[in-house]
């Protein structure tokens, strides 16, 4: 066993002292939400956070799935962040694979153009009048295709590509298989890591995304949950189906403080639930596609 120098063990223990504290900074507030989602609006507004099951309360989840707008945004979510990966992941990867080949004529000069994208844009003016004039207003493409595309992303999977084995493009060629069996039987199979990485930045980005919907969707049926929740959040509104006309506005404050922490839960459970699946690419597909 390794023995550490004095300055060594120092070192070691201040860097977990720093890293426990930054996790408690994450974990203590999502702790609370979780906790305060299941309590009592009563009990959590005169005593704060209690352990007693007969303090808990899920009346907040329940006015949650008996909106219809909660609902439909929910599901209206699922829909444009499973779209919007399959996209973005299908762009990306035809985009970078050709611009990773020392053959392929012109990569650098596609790869500037590219590059001027990440600085200047239209901004936001034109980019609407763009999709207003194909078409795209209230409709599910204005949320999946304008940002799908996305050069950094490019860079990291063009980066991959070029890490790969040499030699296995070589024998391959020489058994006499084309480009594009070479690219669906040899580098989509190895490029498991930095597909996951692709997938997992495209989901995340776009179910907690709410601005393009705020602009290009009027109809309420097809807003996602992010833009329902945030209704909830900073407007301090509650839909009308999640609370009775009888309650007084004293006990609708109350409830509406519960359905705040229970909508911050529910809108965070599909990443939650997706991430551990993800995570044995993740850290593979970053460091690889950063390298070289």
């Amino acid at each position: 066993m390794k023995k550490h120098s004095n300055s060594d063990k120092w070192l070691l223990f201040t860097n977990k002292i720093v890293l426990i504290f930054l996790v408690l900074i994450v974990l203590v507030p999502l702790l609370y939400i979780l906790l305060a989602s299941f309590l009592d609006p009563n009990v959590l507004l005169s005593k704060g956070i209690s352990f007693n099951p007969k303090d808990w309360s899920i009346e907040g989840y329940t006015r949650i799935f008996q909106d219809d707008l909660m609902v439909k945004g929910f599901i209206n979510s699922i829909i444009y962040s499973v779209g919007f990966t399959l996209v973005t992941i299908i762009v990306t990867i035809f985009a970078a694979y050709p611009l990773s080949l020392n053959g392929f004529k012109g990569r650098n000069v596609i790869m500037v153009f590219f590059l001027i994208t990440m600085f200047f844009n239209g901004g936001l003016i034109p980019t609407y009048l763009v999709v207003k004039d194909l078409g795209m207003l209230n409709t599910i493409w204005s949320i999946i295709l304008p940002g799908a595309i996305s050069v950094w992303n490019i860079i990291l999977a063009r980066t991959f590509f070029k890490g790969l084995p040499k030699e296995l493009f070589e024998a391959a060629k020489i058994d006499g298989a084309s480009e594009l069996k070479i690219f669906l039987k040899i580098v989509l199979p190895l490029s498991k890591p930095i597909i996951f990485v692709l997938a997992l930045y495209a989901f995340v980005g776009q179910w907690n995304s709410y601005f393009d919907a705020m602009i290009y969707l009027e109809d309420q049926e097809l807003h996602p949950l992010q833009l329902v929740l945030r209704s909830i959040l900073i407007q301090n509104e509650v839909q009308p189906g999640m609370i009775s006309d009888q309650l007084a506005m004293a006990e609708l404050s109350k409830i509406a403080e519960q359905i705040k922490f229970a909508s911050i839960v529910v809108s965070s459970l599909p990443l939650l639930i997706m991430y551990p699946f993800f995570q044995k690419y993740f850290e593979k597909g970053v460091m690889v596609g950063s390298l070289k």
